[in-house]
């Protein structure tokens, strides 16, 4: 066995977990771009996987081993830079360890990333909250649920079977009419696919939100201390509706829910109803409302601020 099986196993079991401290999600992925790569390599130099030499893995075989994967296997541009992030990142660990690599560490660096479509990502995300999608209601939605090429709607099929016809938002509409411009015409019926052209999956769908939840936290720090979760959304959704509508039967009919109990724990997060209920009984003479300083009074606090600067 040469040097490049201590070094590689050293960088995805001990440098990956816990010096990068990437997620297990992670650390699969670039264990099986590894496994293809060395696989791929014995083949093209006729040698046994164990005796490859780190020097054989140059620049044109990783070029060579990228054109496989997409020509042959038929993996996207997004598997494709997926797999050579999982290169150049192990041969940024051997610079440190093996400096005699470090100009064929350069060159496999320098070659370029394919340009990908980001679309499904916030198409995705739209949907989920637009429509307040249960994770399993989004992942099954299939094309002929859609209503047409107009796509003002969706056709849904919930728990217990229960069907339900939900216009969109215009916004909504546009964005689901954009994915479907660049979505794959071959693979599963259903509208969301996955780099391999299948079904989007329950996992697949939440490791896409944690993502957009670490870049999201990078605007507004508050997002960081919560837990969000592909549920989130749809809790969202039903906010919203209430506060819009006000009326919790219409919420209920856009989740699918069974019965208003379900919804009912909507009325007691939004402090609308509440404020109504005080209203009800408070004396005539009070208007819930909010108060207004006059201008009088805002001329005499400008007077006091300047004052006390004056001191």
């Amino acid at each position: 066995m040469t040097v490049l099986a201590p070094h590689l196993s050293a960088f995805l079991r001990e440098h990956l977990p816990h010096e990068r401290q990437a997620s297990r999600h992670t650390c699969a992925t670039y264990a099986y771009s590894f496994q293809l790569l060395v696989c791929f390599a014995a083949r093209r130099l006729n040698v046994k996987p164990c005796n490859l030499e780190i020097e054989q893995l140059d620049a044109s075989l990783v070029l060579a081993f990228l054109k496989h994967i997409e020509s042959e296997r038929g993996n996207s541009a997004r598997t494709r830079n997926t797999r050579l992030a999982a290169v150049n990142s192990f041969f940024r660990f051997l610079e440190y360890r093996l400096p005699s690599c470090l100009d064929q560490s350069r060159r496999i660096h320098a070659i370029p990333m394919k340009k990908t479509d980001e679309a499904l990502l916030g198409y995705l995300l739209h949907l989920a909250f637009a429509a307040g999608l249960r994770v399993s209601e989004l992942i099954n939605l299939r094309l002929d649920h859609l209503d047409g090429l107009a796509c003002s709607s969706i056709h849904v099929m919930g728990k217990g079977r229960r069907e339900r016809v939900l216009p969109l938002w215009k916004e909504t509409t546009t964005a689901l009419k954009a994915w479907l411009a660049i979505r794959p015409r071959d693979g599963s019926p259903e509208v969301f696919l996955n780099a391999a052209g299948h079904a989007m999956t329950r996992s697949g769908f939440e490791y896409i939100l944690a993502k957009h939840v670490v870049v999201a936290a990078q605007d507004q720090s508050s997002i960081a201390k919560k837990r969000v979760t592909p549920h989130v959304l749809r809790h969202s959704c039903a906010m919203h509706t209430l506060q819009a509508t006000g009326d919790v039967r219409k919420v209920s009919l856009w989740l699918g829910h069974a019965s208003l109990q379900s919804t009912e724990i909507y009325l007691r997060a939004d402090p609308t109803e509440k404020l109504e209920a005080l209203a009800a009984v408070a004396p005539l003479s009070l208007q819930r409302g909010r108060f207004r300083a006059s201008d009088k009074l805002v001329a005499m606090l400008k007077a006091a601020t300047g004052a006390k600067k004056l001191c």
